[in-house]
């Protein structure tokens, strides 16, 4: 059983914490992170406007990459009010509901991130080893019921564990391990019964993100078997080219999350700094990096922004 107590013993704050030790450079480095979230924001905007507005881009494609874009948006607008908050001296506590509400939104988005890069993958897939039933397979109706289970799939199942922590009692030092809110980070300060919360969090971490990379792999090893069928060269080359945004995308979302998991599991004897600064890369780099790649390697997203930007200078 889990041990619940009432909601209103667990009334008090959380203390978030930045780069411990380097707080007199707070206001310098506030300078670069507000300049990733600012990229962050724009980056994003900026393909969800493109997509938009470009009837050519009205594609399966282009839809699964405006959902990544939605995903990435989101993570960044759920943590920039306590990272940037902290750094400029506006925060150092959370309450508990607000904490819970972040954990809920990080958790989710990333959930949400993983199943995004599946479906791109699955995309990819048929748009190369099946592209004369591509547009019979993806029509309009059915991705928009991908979409819905997405956000369900991604929502839906991390909500009882997040409800349990409102009841925990939280008996030690309401010190946060990073400037923002995760519900390993929260079951470290719990002293109830939290056997359900790891146990079920460990199934899901494994049921969706683990599953999750295994069917991408596993996608690629397909993709990668039909292209080399291909007799000619030059298409080869093209089919390659077209998954290489997805690649990279793939890389920069699970190469942080195995790094900071890393970091927690044998990095106990490094620098609080270290693990502070490796969980921000977990939050930032993936909606960072994601605009970047995909407006520098797909065509069509590059040639519209320059057209955009070209228009703006003259």
């Amino acid at each position: 059983m889990i041990a619940l107590v009432s909601p209103s013993t667990n009334s008090s704050s959380f203390l978030l914490t930045g780069f411990s030790g380097l707080e007199q450079q707070y206001p310098w480095i506030s300078v670069p992170f507000s300049t990733i979230y600012a990229v962050v924001l724009l980056g994003n905007c900026l393909v969800l406007y493109v997509i938009w507005t470009e009837p050519s881009l009205h594609q399966p494609m282009f839809y699964f990459l405006a959902m990544l874009a939605i995903t990435d948006l989101c993570m960044g607008l759920s943590t920039v009010n306590t990272v940037l908050g902290i750094l400029l001296g506006l925060i150092q506590e959370i309450s508990l509901d607000s904490c819970i509400t972040q954990a809920y939104f990080i958790h989710g988005l990333s959930f949400m991130e993983s199943s995004v890069l599946l479906t791109m993958a699955f995309d990819r897939y048929i748009a190369i080893c099946n592209p004369l039933r591509y547009s019979s397979i993806l029509t309009n109706s059915r991705i928009i019921k991908i979409g819905l289970t997405i956000l369900g799939r991604s929502f839906f199942f991390i909500t009882p564990p997040i409800i349990c922590l409102k009841y925990f009692h939280y008996c030690r030092p309401h010190i946060l391990s990073h400037s923002f809110c995760l519900h390993q980070d929260l079951l470290r300060l719990a002293c109830s019964d939290i056997r359900f919360n790891s146990y079920y969090a460990l199934m899901l971490v494994i049921c969706t993100l683990l599953l999750d990379a295994v069917l991408i792999l596993f996608s690629y090893v397909l993709i990668l078997k039909s292209v080399l069928a291909i007799a000619s060269r030059e298409e080869r080359h093209k089919s390659f080219q077209t998954c290489i945004s997805h690649v990279c995308a793939v890389l920069v979302f699970y190469i942080p999350i195995i790094s900071l998991t890393m970091v927690h599991r044998f990095g106990k004897h490094l620098s609080p700094v270290v693990h502070v600064l490796m969980g921000n890369i977990y939050i930032l780099f993936p909606p960072l990096m994601n605009p970047i790649i995909y407006s520098v390697k797909i065509q069509q997203i590059r040639s519209r922004m320059l057209r955009l930007f070209s228009l703006k200078i003259c």
